[in-house]
């Protein structure tokens, strides 16, 4: 009967049984559509399908399908009520950020397509962060910041974090530091928003449940232009982690934990959803720590719902309302792996992949030349803490040179002010003194990506210290360096070596790893 435009019509009035002589209902097989139109009478106009109980629609379509966080951020962003994973959608971007190694490279390709004389879509929506190659007399180097100076000057762009003074950080009061860590200090990390940066670990701001992924230059030039970007919706990994969290752990320990789970290559264009009873229970940094690295197993983007810890960090450090989404019970996710935290132990990933996890008690006998406390993952006031809490158990000397760099100018306040918790008033700063480490670096990327060849803690610069014998021999034996660390890869070429080995590891196990000179389990300090 669909065939049949009359009967297939729900505007119109209804038919008069009388009329027909068997209703048009009728499941008998026998009445056909001709049949009826014969005995219909003149006083019929047109048929209407049976009444059904009507139902409101619901917000995002008359049939709704469970969607993720990640998926609701993007189809707000998008304006549409719906998306699913593979969907291209032209996303309206919050937030976009830049620094000094890939800021002039977007910039150039903004003029080029769009004039020398284009405004940007947003310049309160732009944030730039001057912070991986900062401290060094490399020309170049220093040229790119000038060309950030000048484009923000043009721009009269809004949040430009300046530094002019390379001989004293703390002269610049608009200098932070570690963009990823600068973005969430500075309140430009809000629930529910989208945030684009041309770094691979903008992934960090995840933990504030927003979408925050890392893109190139030409991706960010077309988003100065026009505030917007074509992205792929991608489906959704969950991590349910549960358990006490042992004291012994960090997030860092958790994250190598996953990514040896799954390998480098086991969330590729996926996103990467943590929850679980361990996961509330975490910080604010402790959960930027977990979302930092989500890129380090290939994923698109990490997320945290936001709760009460999210709202109480952003209080008084941003004005601008949120809206954070949360995933559907009936969202659907591609995988789903569950841990419990309360059997795991502390890890290291070894040379040279983030998974190449490894107890850090199975690596005792490695012999290292050196300890690293920074970058976006590891150089925050509670790794700094993290790490001040094991030379303070310990009571000990450090064995091997122990660099420390604080990821922003606040960071480094805090290592100087805040008392270390059961240390008799005794500050991050004031252990570390009595450690043995070195002095803290001003604030920065520092060595995790290499940079310059004056970069501070690279691994493959002897120190400016030693006598001329010392040098030559620290040159012979540069091939052999091993380098704890608290960065987040250890690909040959990081930290400015590449012949030279890297240990990922948490602050606890870096720090206890200075102690001893060898890759040591924290539990031998901390227990």
């Amino acid at each position: 009967m669909a065939s049949s435009s009359a009967i297939a019509s729900s505007s119109a009035p209804f038919i008069n049984k009388k009329d027909v002589g068997l209703s048009a209902f009728s499941s008998q097989s026998s009445f056909s559509v001709q049949t009826a139109r014969q005995r219909i009478s003149k006083k019929i106009v047109s048929v209407m399908t049976p009444q059904q109980t009507q139902r409101t629609p619901a917000t995002t379509g008359s049939v709704k399908t469970g969607m993720t966080m990640t998926e609701k951020i993007l189809a707000k962003a998008s304006d549409k009520p719906e998306v699913s994973p593979g969907d291209n959608v032209w996303v309206n971007v919050d937030v976009l950020m830049t620094h000094d190694v890939c800021g002039p490279g977007s910039i150039g390709i903004f003029k080029k397509e769009f004039g020398q004389n284009a405004k940007v879509w947003d310049r309160e929506k732009l944030v730039i962060i001057p912070d991986h190659y900062i401290f060094t007399s490399d020309e170049r180097a220093n040229r790119n910041v000038d060309i950030l100076r000048d484009f923000c000057t043009e721009q009269n762009i809004k949040y430009f974090y300046d530094i002019k003074d390379l001989g004293n950080f703390r002269a610049n009061p608009d200098y932070k530091g570690v963009c990823h860590v600068a973005l969430a200090q500075e309140g430009h990390c809000r629930p529910g928003e989208v945030l684009l940066g041309t770094d691979s670990h903008t992934c960090t701001a995840g933990a504030f449940g927003q979408f925050a992924t890392g893109i190139g230059n030409t991706d960010a030039g077309f988003v100065l232009g026009t505030g917007k970007i074509l992205l792929k919706v991608p489906p959704t990994l969950r991590f349910v982690m549960d358990g006490e969290m042992p004291d012994y752990l960090l997030a860092k320990d958790l994250i190598l934990q996953i990514i040896g789970e799954i390998s480098v290559a086991g969330a590729t264009y996926k996103a990467m959803e943590f929850v679980g009873s361990t996961v509330e229970s975490l910080t604010m940094e402790e959960r930027m720590t977990l979302c930092n690295m989500v890129v380090e197993a290939g994923g698109k983007n990490g997320v945290i719902p936001a709760d009460k810890t999210t709202y109480d960090y952003l209080e008084g450090r941003t004005s601008v309302p949120y809206e954070p989404v949360y995933s559907d019970e009936g969202a659907r996710y591609l995988k789903e792996y569950r841990f419990d935290v309360s059997k795991l132990e502390p890890l290291v990933a070894k040379p040279h992949s983030p998974d190449n996890r490894a107890l850090a008690r199975e690596c005792k006998d490695v012999k290292i030349d050196r300890v690293y406390i920074g970058s976006c993952t590891g150089g925050k006031t509670e790794d700094f803490m993290a790490a001040a809490k094991v030379f303070l158990a310990s009571g000990k000397k450090v064995k091997v040179p122990t660099f420390l760099v604080p990821a922003t100018q606040k960071v480094w306040m805090d290592v100087y002010s805040l008392p270390v918790p059961g240390a008799g008033g005794k500050t991050c700063s004031q252990i570390f003194e009595e450690a043995g480490c070195d002095t803290p670096a001003s604030p920065s990327c520092g060595a995790c990506l290499g940079g310059p060849k004056d970069t501070y803690a690279r691994m493959n610069e002897a120190q400016a210290n030693y006598y001329l014998f010392y040098r030559i021999i620290d040159l012979l034996l540069i091939c052999y360096r091993v380098c704890v660390s608290t960065t987040n890869r250890n690909f040959p070429g990081r930290m400015g070596h590449k012949e030279g080995q890297i240990y990922l590891a948490s602050p606890y196990t870096a720090a206890a790893s200075a102690l001893t000179g060898y890759v040591t389990d924290p539990r031998e300090f901390l227990q």
